[in-house]
């Protein structure tokens, strides 16, 4: 095998949650009872399509057809307001986002390392800087943590949040595991699909998604993946985490729990389609899932940070920009919000 693909092959490992752990029986995090979605050792998409398996990964090295990205793209940080009386989001990059709600401050997904990666010498490295700088992030109230895949749960951010100060962390089943055996004294308020969290001034119900979860070779789908529906002083939110369309079983279920002011919904990471259909929705069923969520805005994230997939780095926004033109609905509406820049959301 060549070097560059071991290279590759190592990146990708690092991106969809594989590197070398321990065997242990068992699932590693959660002991429960069965469910629709949980088999005793493993949680699954009921009636979904499961994540491809390690031959498939070979495969897609071997194939890869990768757009060319940048190495480094220029970010001027925002610097927020320690509090915002109604609605604001700031892009920090990938899935992280500032949002501000009367008064309240949530942190989604919180990745500040240099790589999206389970070591810090190999795996996707950022080629945009966070949009806000550590040192400028207003105090936060409560961190939502959607799932355990690298590019979203990162250890080192969280110990350093947990440090300052100390917030509860909603998350689902499993992760609260991982994160109270890494960082002493942790707030992890962990819930299944349905279940209802409090915390740091809002309420949060964690809703199904279309993913998988790992954090090394031993540990695949241990730990529960999901959305949230936030009730904030400023509006519901409706907030995703990684998934895949799933014939729109998600936003189905998501609308129930609506109306939603705004959505947080991924565009980015769903190159090769055969491959990723599955776990990564594209910005074509991003935009249909808003319109069967019936949220009044939108913002987009997951593209753009980290080099994870195959599709160009700007391929997602056009993408988005193509799709909402060919569904009739204001761009307006669904707006893509690039790393240091802030939205104050309509009513």
């Amino acid at each position: 095998m060549k070097r560059r693909t071991l290279i590759g092959l190592g990146a990708a490992l690092a991106a969809s949650g594989w590197s070398v752990r321990r065997a242990t029986a068992g699932n590693r995090y959660y002991n429960g009872p069965i469910t629709d979605h949980f088999d005793g050792t493993r949680f699954f998409n009921p009636g979904g399509t499961p994540p491809r398996g390690f031959g498939d990964l070979l495969r897609w090295q071997w194939q890869r057809d990768r757009a060319p990205w940048p190495d480094h793209v220029a970010v001027t940080a925002a610097i927020p307001d320690a509090r915002t009386a109604d609605l604001r989001v700031t892009m920090v990059g990938h899935a992280t986002v500032l949002i501000q709600a009367g008064g309240i401050n949530i942190l989604l997904d919180p990745v500040w390392s240099h790589r999206a990666s389970p070591v810090s010498f190999a795996g996707p490295a950022r080629v945009t800087a966070p949009g806000i700088a550590w040192d400028a992030l207003p105090p936060i109230d409560v961190v939502l943590l959607s799932h355990n895949h690298y590019d979203h749960m990162c250890i080192d951010t969280l110990r350093r949040l947990h440090g300052r100060r100390a917030m509860p962390v909603l998350t689902p089943l499993g992760n609260d595991t991982i994160l109270r055996d890494a960082i002493d004294g942790i707030d992890a308020r962990a819930g299944d699909w349905g279940d209802v969290l409090e915390g740091g001034g809002v309420t949060a119900r964690l809703l199904r998604a279309h993913h998988w979860s790992a954090r090394g070779t031993r540990d695949r789908s241990h730990a529960l993946w999901c959305s949230f529906a936030v009730d904030t002083p400023a509006g519901r939110l409706f907030v995703s985490g990684d998934t895949g369309y799933d014939r729109g079983r998600p936003y189905a279920a998501a609308a129930e729990h609506g109306p939603y002011r705004l959505a947080i919904l991924p565009i980015g990471a769903y190159a090769p389609r055969w491959f990723m259909k599955g776990q990564h929705q594209d910005p074509a069923e991003a935009v249909t899932g808003f319109r069967a969520l019936g949220a009044s805005w939108a913002m987009a994230h997951h593209w753009g940070t980290f080099r994870l997939t195959d599709e160009a780095r700007d391929d997602p926004p056009a993408g988005l920009a193509a799709a909402l033109a060919d569904q009739g609905i204001d761009p307006a509406r669904f707006r893509v919000i690039l790393p240091g820049t802030a939205w104050d959301v309509p009513a």
